[in-house]
Formats: C-alpha cells, structure tokens, sequence
C-alpha cells in the first residue's frame, strides 16, 4: 500500500511532473479498479500542486458524470455538448482556459475557479471521460500543465486498455 508520494517541493511544474508520472504509473498498475485509479490519481495531483480541483467526469448514458476528485464540491453531470469539459470531450483534445470568465458556455460549478485544464482520456476509439484541473487562480496553467497531464492521462489509458479485457468498465 502506497503512504505518500515523492516530490521536490520548490521544482519547477515540469519537475514535479516528471517526478510524479513513474509513481502514478507504479502506484495504477497493480489495481484493476479504474476508480480507485482514479482518486488516487485526483489525490497525487492535488498534493503535489495545490490545484484548486482535480477530478475526473466519466463518460455514462450520454453525459459526463463525476466521477473521482479532490477539492470543494462539483457539478454531477454535464451534457457532451455543455462547458470546458463537454468541449474536451467532443473534441477530442486537451482544453487549456486562461479565464473562466471568458470561455463561452463555461459551467460555474465553483465560483473559486478562475483558470481550467481539461484532458480527454481515450479508450480504443472512445472518449472514456476527462481530467479536469481548475485553479483558483488566472492563467494558471500551460504548455508544463498541458504535457504532464496529457502524459499522466496516457498512463491512466494503458491502465484502462489493460484491464478491460478482463472485465467491463461502466
């Protein structure tokens, strides 16, 4: 059982970044239950940045439901079509958001929030859900932001390709 994860506290983002993946990818590959992965994924990012909210929206019946986060309280679904997550997903590609406040048809689940990233995790030719990222704080994210989740999302989907063979993911 994982206690902790290891990190150098005053690197830079690209740093820790780099630091954190083998440990994520370590800390997935023995467990077959993607939601387990999943918060613990949620907890590792949230420890090692701070971010404001980190969390996961599943792919379920037509809509974006929550699934695994750390932070305040979220929304629990959102239409495919519907805010920066629904944008990431039907897209197909990372959503990188300065200002909230600025991008059409964002969804306030927080009033905290001011700046958003959110990943697409594809299994096989399916969008399976999204990682989001808000920080409380403008412009808080970029190109380091992008690259290590975008990396931490390829280890989350070679987890998810591994062990749906064996068992169906709902």
């Amino acid at each position: 059982m994982a206690e902790g994860v290891q990190f150098s506290k005053t690197a830079s983002r690209e740093q820790v970044y780099s630091e954190i993946a083998p440990q994520i990818e370590a800390l997935i590959a023995g467990e077959s239950d993607v939601v387990a992965n999943l918060a613990n994924v949620a907890a590792v990012l949230k420890e090692a940045f701070g971010f404001f909210w980190v969390g996961f929206y599943i792919a379920k019946n037509g809509e974006l439901v929550l699934g695994p986060f750390q932070g305040p309280l979220a929304c629990t679904r959102i239409a495919f079509d519907k805010g920066v997550c629904g944008h990431a997903y039907t897209t197909r590609k990372t959503v990188l958001v300065p200002n909230v406040e600025e991008f059409p048809g964002h969804i306030a689940c927080s009033s905290g929030s001011r700046s958003e990233i959110v990943v697409p995790i594809i299994s096989g030719n399916k969008v399976f859900g999204v990682l989001d990222v808000d920080s409380d704080l403008l412009n808080d994210f970029g190109d380091p932001d992008q690259t290590g989740l975008e990396g931490i999302v390829k280890i989350i989907e070679r987890s998810i390709r591994s062990h749906t063979n064996s068992e169906r993911i709902e």
